[in-house]
């Protein structure tokens, strides 16, 4: 079990890595397009889902936090999606985005704390879910 968690946290590491260059190439090279970036979004989300529930299938976890990880991870993307129909920018809002998420799933799973790392995640997106809430609202109020 125990290298389970720390080839799961390597591959992790290594696929952020990844996704991150694979960013800046686009960038870089300027082929950007509206179908990539919604393509890579959808994606993600796929992967994050993913990701919690071989957590969950490997036991790694009580099965009701990897629910609240995986309901609170969806609602810190959705909430920015949401804001930016608005006209409202929410990139950088929030101590829990995506790749810190990750991060904290990543590290401490390789230590062999994962149910411990899942409820990093629930705080922080739960954090991050309302910071996006009270930025929104405020924006749309003003």
């Amino acid at each position: 079990m125990e290298f389970a968690l720390i080839i799961g946290g390597v591959v992790l590491l290594v696929a952020g890595f990844f996704d991150i260059v694979d960013g800046q190439v686009a960038r870089v090279s300027q082929k950007i397009t509206k179908t990539g970036g919604f393509l890579d979004s959808v994606f993600d989300k796929i992967a994050e889902v993913a990701i919690f529930l071989g957590i969950l299938v490997g036991g790694f976890a009580e099965p009701y936090l990897v629910f609240l990880a995986i309901t609170f991870s969806l609602l810190v993307s959705y909430t920015r999606s949401k804001a930016e129909s608005l006209g409202i920018k929410l990139q950088g809002i929030g101590i829990g985005e995506r790749a810190e998420r990750l991060l904290v799933i990543a590290i401490i799973g390789i230590i062999g704390f994962m149910e411990y790392a899942v409820i990093i995640v629930i705080i922080i997106a739960c954090i991050t879910f309302i910071q996006r809430i009270i930025v929104t609202a405020k924006a749309l109020n003003q």
